[in-house]
This record gives C-alpha cells, sequence and structure tokens, in this order.
C-alpha cells in the first residue's frame, strides 16, 4: 500500500486529489495538511511514502518544506513530489534542488497523475528525459558554480560516463543503447552513482553534474 501525505492550502483541491486518490486499491491518503509546516509535522508523524506538497502556501512554502524533510535523515524514506499551477518555474527548479523527487502541474490528467505517485513510489525519479532536457535549459540561463562536487573522484568511468549522459537529458534505455550496455547494467551505473554523490534521485543527479563542473550546458 502507498501512503501518501497531502499539503496544499486549498481545501476544494486537497479534496479532489483525495477523492481521486482513495478509488485506488494500492493507494491510501493517510494524512492533509495546509501549509508547509503542518506538512513537515504531520510528515514525521506518520512517515509516508509520498508527500504531495503544494509549492506555494502560507506559514511555510513548499521549497522550505521539501528541504527540512531532505535533511532529516528519520525521513529519508519519504519522497517529495511538488505541486505547482505554473509548470517548471524558478519555484519549481528550487525545489528541486531542495530535494524533491519530482513535480507535476495540477491541471495533469488523472490518469497521469495516478501513474505519477507510483512511479515516486517505487523509488523512481518523476523527471522525465523532456523535463531534464528544461532543467538544463535553465542552467544555460543561471550558470553553475564552479569546483569538484563531493565524491567525483570516487565515480568509476562508466558511472561518470552515465551520470553525463543522465545530465544530458537520456533515459536508460538511451544510456544503454549509448554505451552498448543492457538496460538493467545502464540503470545500475546510476544507482551506484546517486548512490556515492549522495543524490536522493535523477533530478539531483543532474544538478550535481551541473553544478560539479562535470558537465557544462551546451550553448554557454
Amino acid at each position: 500500500m502507498i501512503r501518501v501525505l497531502l499539503v496544499d492550502d486549498q481545501p476544494l483541491l486537497r479534496s479532489g486529489f483525495r477523492a481521486l486518490l482513495d478509488l485506488e486499491d494500492d493507494i491510501e491518503v493517510i494524512a492533509e495538511g495546509s501549509d508547509g509546516k503542518e506538512g513537515l509535522n504531520l510528515a514525521r508523524e506518520h512517515l509516508p511514502d509520498i508527500a504531495l506538497i503544494d509549492i506555494r502556501m502560507p506559514v511555510m512554502d513548499g521549497i522550505e518544506a521539501t528541504r527540512r524533510i531532505a535533511a532529516d535523515p528519520a525521513l529519508a524514506p519519504v519522497r517529495v513530489v511538488i505541486l505547482t499551477n505554473y509548470g517548471l518555474d524558478e519555484y519549481v527548479f528550487n525545489a528541486l534542488r531542495a530535494g524533491a523527487a519530482g513535480f507535476l502541474v495540477k491541471d495533469v490528467q488523472p490518469e497521469d497523475f495516478l501513474h505519477a505517485v507510483r512511479v515516486a513510489a517505487r523509488g523512481d525519479a518523476l523527471l522525465a528525459p523532456s523535463i531534464t532536457r528544461r532543467l538544463i535549459d535553465r542552467y544555460v540561463a543561471h550558470p553553475p558554480g564552479t569546483g569538484a562536487g563531493p565524491g567525483l573522484e570516487g565515480l568509476t568511468n562508466r558511472e561518470r560516463e552515465a551520470v553525463v549522459l543522465v545530465a544530458r537529458g537520456l533515459s536508460n534505455d538511451e544510456i544503454a543503447g549509448h554505451m552498448v550496455i543492457s538496460p538493467l547494467t545502464a540503470k545500475t551505473h546510476v544507482n551506484r552513482a546517486m548512490a556515492k554523490l549522495h543524490a536522493r534521485d535523477r533530478a539531483q543527479l543532474v544538478i550535481l553534474a551541473y553544478e560539479s563542473g562535470l558537465v557544462t550546458p551546451r550553448g554557454r
């Protein structure tokens, strides 16, 4: 059973999401909050598998709530998915940097919403290659810092190559084709790189790759 925490300051939207999730046999909404501070406390109390958190709320916004969840070792199993009306704007970008596993636009189709919850619950990053490429575009506009990131020296050559390809927006299947290996081996390289770099998910891996200088945005 996938245990979900809903955090949104709009009761009507919360009730709509809950009604949709409650129809599924494998998903249970265990708690609801109306701001980031309440959501953080509920996450600590209930330890959900997924926390669906609105990005803009009173008292504490979704970015700060995400940052605090990601920084708390006791909440390591909690996967944060950001809810937004605006697509990949600066707020979402900052939430991904803070530790969110991905994001959903609130007008997403119901079947895509449910699929996203299940993807995040499996531990996969809710970040399609097309979104990764948009993250890269954001880095072109906002140049990353320089210098080696933590743990880069611990990567094998193949892991390093896999990280570069993830940061270029390739899926695991595309990485496998490029490296002439199986998709399972590609996924293993990516997962080992995430573990060594202490990246929570694929989104964090992309950000670390650019901020460390391992990858430079094209066009700069």
